[in-house]
């Protein structure tokens, strides 16, 4: 979660996810996104499934935050406003779905998916078919094959919650664009012109975690971000302030049910 978020250059989303066209059920479309950008708040009548190659993506809707690494894919309703940033250049291929085939029904936010081998196989085909005109048979049934994949996919735990009190999304959006705020409760808390009980208890009530623990669930999805990029786990460790690179792996398998260095490459498997 890079600093200053507002600030990143944004990008307009694709045309891709705005065609209505039942005969035309899964359409495909990858672009490449610079590294420090973004594509600027949107939203589309197409639901999408979002993944990246390569690198993390950040992906933003209602205050909340969902990070996807390339193990990973978001799902985005339609018509659910959202934007993307990434920290590096990353190279992402898109599915638009469109509403005669409406998929994912119980998730009515974004989600991050863990992606199964086939899954990624599929896109990457889509990707390689001409989706201009009327789509044949054989492409329908690959549609199929997609939206039953898309279906079974199942969810990952990385998001942070916002909330919607303006006091509260005043703190948590100020957190995501400074991960490295150091500056204790009850001084923030003055900042957004309330009391420490009051923001805890905001906190409880619209995020379900405690202030503390969204702060850990905040560092342990920085993990992730770092982990993707290669880096240790002594290093991310020391990094994000953990007492001990153990305090940092227990932790992380307390919440991911896997050891760091694990997690990326066990959740390739289908």
């Amino acid at each position: 979660m890079s600093k200053h978020i507002a600030q990143t250059p944004k990008h307009p989303p694709s045309a891709t996810g705005y065609l209505h066209d039942p005969a035309r059920p899964i359409l495909a479309h990858g672009r490449t996104m610079p590294a420090q950008s973004g594509i600027a708040p949107h939203h589309h009548p197409r639901a999408q499934l979002l993944w990246a190659t390569a690198g993390v993506l950040r992906v933003t809707a209602s205050a909340e935050t969902w990070i996807v690494p390339a193990s990973h894919a978001v799902w985005v309703p339609a018509d659910m406003p959202h934007s993307v940033q990434s920290d590096t250049e990353v190279h992402i291929r898109n599915l638009y779905i469109d509403p005669s085939r409406p998929l994912r029904a119980d998730n009515h936010s974004c989600a991050v998916l863990n992606l199964s081998d086939l899954m990624r196989a599929l896109i990457l085909r889509l990707h390689r078919e001409d989706t201009s005109g009327a789509f044949p048979p054989r492409l329908l049934r690959l549609c199929d094959v997609i939206a039953d994949e898309i279906e079974a996919l199942p969810q990952a735990p990385l998001h942070l919650p916002g909330g919607r009190d303006p006091r509260l999304l005043r703190i948590t959006r100020h957190l995501i664009n400074h991960p490295d705020e150091a500056r204790p409760l009850p001084e923030l808390a003055r900042n957004a012109a309330t009391s420490p009980r009051s923001l805890e208890r905001l906190f409880r009530q619209e995020t379900g975690l405690s202030y503390r623990q969204w702060r850990a669930r905040q560092r342990l999805l920085l993990a992730v971000e770092r982990l993707s990029r290669g880096e240790s786990s002594a290093t991310i460790a020391y990094a994000l302030g953990y007492r001990s690179p153990s305090a940092f792996t227990a932790a992380f398998r307390a919440a991911f049910g896997t050891p760091p260095q694990s997690f990326l490459k066990s959740e390739t498997t289908p």
